[in-house]
Formats: C-alpha cells, structure tokens, sequence
C-alpha cells in the first residue's frame, strides 16, 4: 500500500516528461539532425487535471494552454493516454510512454515558424508521429490556407493529406509568393 501513494506521483512526472518528445520532434534521428541531445521543456497550464493511473490517463480541462518553444497548443481539453513499456513490472518504478493525445475544444495549434492550426478536434499519435484534425479542421500559414474534413499531418515524412466528404469538397487557396529579384 505504501508503493501506491507515490505511484501517481511517479506517473504524472513521467508523462509531463514525456510531453516533451513526443510533439513535434519524436523520432531520435530527428533530434540528432537538428542538433538537439536535451529535449525541449514544455509547460502545460489549465484549470484542472485529473489523472487515472487505472485506465492510463491524465485529464487537462479549462482554457488549456500547452508552450514550447517552437509551438503553443490551445484549447478547451487535452487528454494524454500513456501505456506500460514492457518489462517494467516493479511496483512504483514502472515505466511508461505517451500513447496519443487528444486536444477537443477550440483547438489551436500555432507553430513558432509561422502557421497555425484551428480544428475542433487534434489527435497526435506519438509512434507513427501524425497528427490528425478532424471537425472543421483549416491549416493557415500566411495568406494561404487549406481546409478539408480530415487533415492529417505526417510530421516524419513533412507531409499532408487533406480528405473531404462525397458532399464537401477540399478547399485550398494559395497566393503566388513575390519572386526574388
């Protein structure tokens, strides 16, 4: 009984610390491309969380604001689901990892580069590293926007696809950019 009251504790610092890899830049090559040994700090503020360690979950609700340094993530609730690596059976030690995360609510997602996101609905899935927005789902980076039914945005591969519905078609406005001289 003693193992279990700092076994969410235990959990909680975990996962807050693997918020950080799994957003933008999971993969280790990645990482080792840019540059980047230490990961990133995120900071995650709302007015609530709830985690349940029984059904692997930790709950963020009200006006959730998620920073770091290359993008913000905004919205009404974020949900981080996390699973057991295999092998770690000693109670209290267990080791986890982000499975997805799901944001609802108003979501938007600003990147530091410029562009951003806007959608009802963002689920990133942390091993095949996409992320897939659904509900009135638009991507915007200057003047130019997309907007569909589903975009999914494969981070690994810098590529996107954007799907509709037999009664809705994609949309997509692009601007000619100024040549250079």
């Amino acid at each position: 009984m003693k193992n279990l009251k700092y076994k969410p504790l235990f959990t909680v610092m975990i996962l807050l610390f693997g918020l950080i890899f799994p957003c933008v830049a999971g993969s280790e090559t990645l990482k080792e491309e840019l540059g980047k040994g230490e990961p990133e700090e995120m900071v995650i503020k709302s007015n609530k969380l709830e985690m349940d360690d029984n059904r692997k979950v930790v709950i963020f609700t009200g006006d959730v604001d998620a920073k770091r340094e290359d993008f913000v993530i905004n919205c009404k609730k974020l949900v981080v689901f996390y699973k057991s690596l295999p092998g770690s059976k000693e109670p209290g030690k267990e080791k986890t990892e982000v499975d997805k995360i799901v944001a609802t609510g108003q979501v938007k997602i600003s990147h530091a580069k410029g562009g951003a996101a806007t959608s009802e609905k963002a689920v990133y899935y942390q091993r095949e590293e996409k992320v897939v927005l659904t509900e009135n789902p638009v991507v915007k980076k200057g003047n130019d926007f997309v907007e569909g039914d589903r975009i999914t945005m494969y981070l690994k591969e810098n590529r996107s696809v954007v799907e509709s519905s037999a009664d809705r078609k994609v949309k997509a406005i692009i601007f000619p950019k100024p040549r250079k001289k």
